[in-house]
Order: C-alpha cells, then structure tokens, then sequence
C-alpha cells in the first residue's frame, strides 16, 4: 500500500471514489465555484500540484439527469474528474493519484465544500 512518506509495496497508487447526495444546487451549478473547488482541494487538501487549468464544461442537455457541469483536472501525479446532476442534487467524484493523500480528510472537504447531506466513498489501491 502507498503510504504518507511515499514508501510502497508495488502499488501504483490511490483512488477515491465519491458519490455526494443531496448537494446544495446553486454549489453545484456553478462553474467559477467548481473552479475554485478543485484549486483548494488540489492545494490544500491533497496537496497535489495542477497541471494547467481545469476543464469544466456544461453540458448533457438533451436529458436532464446527465445536463451539468464536469471536470477535469490533471495533477502531476494523475487527475481529478467529476459530475455534477443538477437533476439528481449528486456529485460524483474520482481523485486518483500515485501520491498518497488523506482520504478521509478529502471526504470531509468534499461534502462540507457542496452540502452534501449524505457520502458514499470507495478507495482502492492500483497495483
């Protein structure tokens, strides 16, 4: 497993998955919020550095459940994508990274960051 200080036993390295329920509607419809969002989880939760600038497009609109805005965030040592249904109040998550991060902590950010009232995450290990 990759560990804080890097050290590994053949993992590749850490992805999280997160589905957030209920979210707040107006956090999650808004692209300059999106934006800001990934700058501060990149740089003060998981601390990874970005590489450029996120892609956040809205789209989806021929059908209600998939119109919103996605994401997509390179990082130096993988990236950071998700959805967003305004139709279904979800985010939906994935932060993968051959650098270990806090997982738990991220959680937390995730779901205080968009008022989220419920969570549901997967961690796996890559090898």
């Amino acid at each position: 497993m990759i560990t804080k200080n890097g050290i590994t036993d053949d993992q590749f390295g850490q992805e999280l998955i997160l589905d957030l329920y209920e979210c707040d509607l107006k956090k999650i419809s808004d692209g300059e919020g999106i934006r800001q969002f990934v700058i501060k989880l990149c740089r003060d939760v998981i601390k990874m550095k970005r590489y450029g600038e996120p892609l956040i497009p809205h789209f989806g609109h021929e059908n209600p459940v998939t119109s919103g805005y996605s994401l997509v965030q390179l990082i130096e040592t993988s990236s950071v994508t998700g959805h967003f249904s305004e139709y279904k109040l979800s985010v939906y998550l994935n932060i993968f990274s051959c650098k270990w991060f806090d997982a738990d902590k991220t959680v937390e950010f995730c779901k205080k960051w968009f008022g989220a009232k419920r969570a549901e995450k997967r961690l796996i290990e890559r090898n």
